[in-house]
């Protein structure tokens, strides 16, 4: 699996990261539901670098032109809820892809909030046997949920391309993808930026909080 981090690279995609970081930006939902969506245009843009190209012609009123365009078949997944402002953008870009959901919650073992596991409730995908996966969520902090959405798409389908594209990702995260997806040379992942810190909660540090809270509103 390869590994990409945009934190590292002169590009705009790290403005938008530190509004959403920035607490005096966080309060405002609609520009942080809308600097997702745009961090999601930019990566699925650099996503779109890596698909299969070929010539083809098309007939304009004076002539005929020849462009390169992708010949992929692509399918942009995401997890309920907090994904969807980054599925949105990825559908900006890749406007006639095909659409995949799983409702995938992290829940505590103990009373004391140190043991995280994660439940898969629901999946809708079409079918993703030879399809280019773009899974996209946007927080990766132990790597179980995108580990679980991914295990739980694939049953429907094995891709024969998977980028799995993140907007902050714990260092922890990261290395667990990497050992899950350590032969795999079709898997790559897309983070935005990258964080040591994992705290005793499992929550990113410095992190953003919330992502789901903050796009749509605190929940029970």
């Amino acid at each position: 699996m390869n590994t990409i981090d945009f934190s590292t690279q002169k590009t705009i995609v790290n403005k938008y990261v530190s509004e959403l970081r920035d607490v005096n930006v966080q309060s405002d939902r609609m520009r942080f539901r809308h600097n997702l969506e745009r961090i999601g245009e930019c990566m699925a843009y650099e996503v779109s670098k890596h698909l299969s190209y070929s010539q083809k012609e098309v007939q304009t009123p004076l002539g005929v032109a020849r462009a390169n365009t992708p010949d992929d078949k692509v399918v942009v997944g995401t997890v309920f809820r907090a994904g969807l402002p980054l599925h949105a953008g990825f559908l900006n870009v890749f406007d006639g892809a095909d659409n995949a959901f799983v409702s995938a919650y992290r829940y505590y073992k103990d009373k004391e909030c140190r043991q995280v596991d994660v439940h898969i409730e629901y999946i809708a995908t079409p079918c993703l046997d030879g399809t280019t996966l773009m899974l996209v969520d946007p927080m990766l902090a132990t790597g179980e949920s995108m580990e679980l959405a991914w295990k739980a798409f694939v049953t429907k389908g094995m891709p024969a391309q998977t980028h799995l594209v993140c907007v902050i990702a714990s260092r922890q995260g990261v290395e667990h993808l990497e050992r899950v997806f350590a032969d795999r040379d079709d898997v790559t992942l897309w983070c935005a930026a990258i964080d040591d810190e994992l705290n005793e909660r499992s929550y990113i540090v410095p992190g953003l909080g919330d992502a789901g809270d903050l796009a749509y509103g605190g929940k029970l």
